[in-house]
């Protein structure tokens, strides 16, 4: 009693927040389909290598498709549901229209997961491993991932318009965003370093490059060359200029030599409180894998699904 007694209110409060967050995150394990779907992990990697192989985009597509899901109702499937005569999804949403792809690839894996283990493995779960292997397989980290989410029967167009930071957002827009999501502005220059993969439309980065003063000169000139003043919205150019198929720390070299391709990016080393981790991730590139890994963890624990809410989808791009 007198320990209780010498426990602050404001204490007390921590502790039941702690437990809480425990609580959460302990609803999800790494070895939640050890017993039911032991192929899993398996299936997942084999995929995610032959699409890579084919094509070394589609680890940035998935790295992207997973981050456009969780940040809208947490990482539940949602982006993956098609738009039907009733329900309108989040595929059209300003974000993700004619951007976001993958689809076909989360689709496959599906195919082959369902035959190994039938109604047993989310779409969610299978997002979140695929988002994984695909950044091992282009040379970046591997982590465990925690498993046990369930799909959501909607989605929220509203929210994948208002919830996803853009191209052209201020650094305490990225900030206040990131930590709507509980994401700390650490984790959000950590998780920026996804864009040393990856390919960006002229239409997002036209502006910077014509227009902005931060950007080194030959660089813009560079970019100029595919991307004019005016036409060519659709052409597409690495948002890593140096390794835009191999999963590294050079995304921060380029905005340590303001060769961001965002304003976002630049954003990130700009005079402002992210300089010093930018300046530290471009030279030291195990700082920059472990600290990406582990906001990987938590951004896929974000607001999941689990125990007897939503439902295990049999066909990723609609609710049974």
């Amino acid at each position: 009693m007198l320990i209780m007694a010498t426990l602050s209110y404001k204490s007390l409060a921590f502790l039941v927040l702690s437990l809480l967050v425990c609580s959460v995150q302990g609803q999800l394990s790494t070895s939640f389909y050890q017993k039911t779907c032991p192929k899993l992990e398996t299936i997942v990697r084999s995929v995610m290598s032959q699409a890579i192989t084919k094509e070394a985009r589609m680890g940035a597509s998935i790295l992207r498709l997973f981050f456009h899901d969780c940040f809208v109702n947490g990482c539940d499937a949602g982006i993956l549901l098609d738009d039907t005569a009733t329900f309108t999804g989040e595929k059209t949403a300003g974000p993700n229209a004619n951007s976001v792809r993958g689809f076909e690839v989360i689709d496959a894996i599906k195919t082959q997961v369902e035959a190994s283990c039938n109604a047993t493995v989310s779409c969610a779960d299978i997002v979140a491993l695929a988002a994984r292997d695909g950044v091992n397989l282009l040379g970046g980290p591997t982590w465990k991932v925690p498993l046990g989410r369930r799909d959501a029967r909607t989605a929220s167009l509203s929210g994948a318009n208002s919830n996803l930071p853009g191209p052209g957002s201020s650094l305490s827009t990225l900030v206040s965003m990131f930590s709507a999501q509980g994401l700390s502005a650490r984790e959000m220059t950590a998780l920026s370093g996804a864009h040393t993969i990856g390919q960006a439309r002229c239409l997002f980065f036209r502006n910077r490059i014509f227009n902005e003063k931060n950007i080194n000169a030959s660089f813009a000139t560079l970019r100029q060359q595919t991307c004019p003043q005016s036409g060519g919205d659709n052409t597409l150019a690495p948002l890593d200029v140096q390794s835009p198929t191999t999963f590294d720390n050079a995304y921060y070299v380029d905005l340590v030599n303001q060769k961001g391709l965002f304003h976002s990016d630049q954003e990130l080393f700009n005079g402002g409180s992210q300089d010093k981790l930018v300046t530290q991730y471009s030279t030291n590139a195990a700082l920059f894998a472990s600290d990406f890994a582990k906001a990987m963890v938590k951004l896929g624990n974000i607001s999941p699904l689990t125990g007897k809410n939503g439902e295990i989808r049999l066909n990723c791009r609609k609710i049974n």
